[in-house]
């Protein structure tokens, strides 16, 4: 007849218990690369339009088609009254600073290897980390100002292989990061009183109000006729697409949002420390579209810029979430 015995199952609980979090994490950690990966692929999309129709254009179709999902969300995290906001203007705010980060970030796929817009795009983190200090109080240590260092002096590799001008899509790429930094700095606070399927909502309106916005200034074209990739994305003239072209911008509705869930459930299951370096595959995404879909082969000086911004970017998360820890 078998007996308990307390002291050898403390032992076997603890192994249960490390068991458990070791399986949410991996689960974490394939949900979070799932994620990177379907929203690559919306980048993948933007980039093979941005030669025949307007951001604005793009950006509107997607818009249109995350309002049905985003509602749904809503409905079933606290219902469709939440969205009657007493005070909606931050929310306004943050997405504005989201639409001039993503747009940003667009307007450079046009003219750039997606790799290295990627790459220079992850340069947010320590963006976030150096704007803590003055935005919410969280200054960094010694070491975390080292790693932003190192990895803006990645950022300036990638941007200047050559050691020629510096393209300006470059330039809108870490701007947009930098905004990025702000919307999501912005988001600590809001995320206390505000749920994430509502910011979500006032993102995409906020979006959606810009397209039309642009549209109706230049969707004539009669801005256009620039030689500049990222401009004449920007400016060219709105035009009826065909079913192809209609159904793949329509899809970056659905990529946007079915990513935005993988990212969210990552983060829910598992520590963020753990996960959020595993982001970083967004780069190994975009560099195989790059080579596979344009041939975009980066040079040795791209490849070294963007190891060190992933050092560096993946240094600064595990030491923000180090110090979390241990408050």
């Amino acid at each position: 007849m078998p007996c308990f015995n307390p002291i050898s199952a403390v032992p076997e609980q603890q192994v249960s218990v490390q068991k458990a979090r070791s399986s949410r994490r991996l689960k974490g950690i394939t949900f979070l690369c799932t994620g990177a990966l379907v929203f690559t692929l919306q980048d993948i999309v933007i980039k093979l339009m941005s030669g025949k129709y307007p951001l604005s254009e793009i950006l509107g179709i997607r818009c249109v088609v995350a309002i049905l999902p985003l509602l749904i969300i809503v409905h079933y995290d606290g219902g469709l009254g939440r969205l009657w906001l007493r005070r909606p203007w931050p929310l306004v705010a943050r997405g504005l600073l989201l639409l001039v980060s993503y747009a940003g970030y667009y307007l450079a796929l046009a003219s750039m290897p997606l790799a290295e817009a990627v790459s220079l795009y992850f340069s947010a983190p320590l963006f976030i980390v150096m704007l803590a200090g003055p935005i919410l109080g969280e200054k960094p240590g010694i070491g975390s100002w080292l790693s932003i260092v190192v990895g803006f002096a990645g950022v300036v590799i990638v941007w200047r292989p050559g050691g020629s001008m510096i393209d300006p899509a470059a330039l809108l790429v870490v701007g947009a990061a930098a905004f990025y930094a702000l919307a999501q700095l912005m988001a600590r606070s809001l995320g206390i009183s505000e749920r994430a399927s509502i910011m979500s909502t006032i993102q995409n309106a906020v979006f959606l109000g810009a397209a039309i916005t642009a549209g109706a200034v230049a969707g004539d074209g009669g801005f256009s006729g620039s030689h500049y990739p990222s401009l004449e994305f920007l400016l060219r003239a709105w035009k009826i697409p065909g079913l192809r072209d209609l159904l793949l911008m329509s899809s970056t509705g659905f990529v946007s949002a079915s990513a935005s869930w993988l990212l969210t459930h990552a983060y829910r299951i598992a520590e963020a420390n753990i996960v959020a370096p595993f982001e970083y595959s967004s780069i190994l995404w975009a560099t195989t579209a790059g080579i596979v879909i344009w041939g975009e082969v980066p040079d040795i000086h791209a490849v070294i810029g963007v190891i060190i911004i992933i050092v560096a970017g993946v240094f600064v998360l595990w030491m923000t979430g180090r110090t979390r820890a241990s408050v």
